[in-house]
């Protein structure tokens, strides 16, 4: 595994995999290595009886800024979307373990959507969530155009995916996207702490509960799908290419 991800196990917590971004020096920008880390990391879970939850952190002041988008123009000219994030996001929608994560600061991209797959998410006061997708001429993903408006509204949805305003941390906990927020320096062990309740409820009981709750995946991995589809297709764009290529330079 990319020593970007890093998956973490303590002696404390042993029913509790961590899986933390490790780049701070880009924001924690997601390269392809990275996505197959935790594709990894989700996977091991599943097939591990003895991992009951999975954690999601960043470092200080910043979750991810979202995918690296030199990855991106890369792809761009190369074709495709990049099978390594389709695999995570698919993994993701899929883990039958819950899933909580911990934002301190930039929430970008997928550093938002992400937390639409979570059980309960954890802010700081200070965190920012925002999707620049139609910005970058691309189009949202991680089954987010089919999760967002289910969580919080078709307007609220728009404006966080097509006209890319940032949500707060308040904000984002009206919105149904995290469940609590906090002081920065008490995110990591808020978050550890409700994984911990979780992890201590009888396993079986938890894993119906939370299937009940969530419903069958299938609707949301055909939107991942299609999304990827629509994704790959703007990455070969003109209009996406020029965008990348702006950014890269400022």
């Amino acid at each position: 595994m990319t020593d970007h991800i890093l998956v973490e196990r303590s002696e404390s917590a042993p029913h509790i995999q961590i899986i933390r971004f490790n780049r701070p020096d880009k924001k924690n920008a997601i390269t392809r290595a990275m996505y197959r880390s935790m594709t990894d990391a989700l996977k091991d879970a599943d097939d591990t009886p003895d991992i009951r939850v999975n954690v999601f952190l960043g470092t200080e002041g910043c979750f991810s800024a979202g995918n690296d988008l030199a990855d991106f123009l890369a792809l761009s000219r190369s074709g495709g979307m990049g099978r390594e994030i389709v695999d995570f996001l698919v993994a993701l929608a899929s883990a039958r373990k819950p899933v909580v994560s911990g934002v301190d600061g930039l929430a970008i991209g997928i550093g938002t959507t992400l937390h639409l797959h979570c059980d309960l998410t954890v802010a700081s006061d200070r965190s920012l969530f925002k999707t620049p997708f139609v910005d970058l001429a691309l189009v949202p993903e991680a089954g987010s155009s089919l999760l967002a408006p289910r969580v919080m509204g078709h307007q609220r949805a728009f404006a966080l995916l097509a006209l890319g305003e940032g949500f707060s941390a308040a904000q984002a906990r009206e919105a149904g996207l995290v469940w609590k927020v906090t002081a920065p320096d008490a995110v990591e062990a808020e978050t550890l702490s409700l994984a911990a309740k979780l992890a201590a409820k009888p396993p079986e009981a938890l894993a119906i509960a939370r299937n009940l709750m969530r419903g069958a995946p299938d609707a949301v991995l055909s939107r991942i799908k299609e999304e990827a589809e629509q994704f790959a297709a703007r990455l070969q764009s003109a209009e996406a290419r020029a965008a990348f290529e702006a950014f890269l330079k400022r």
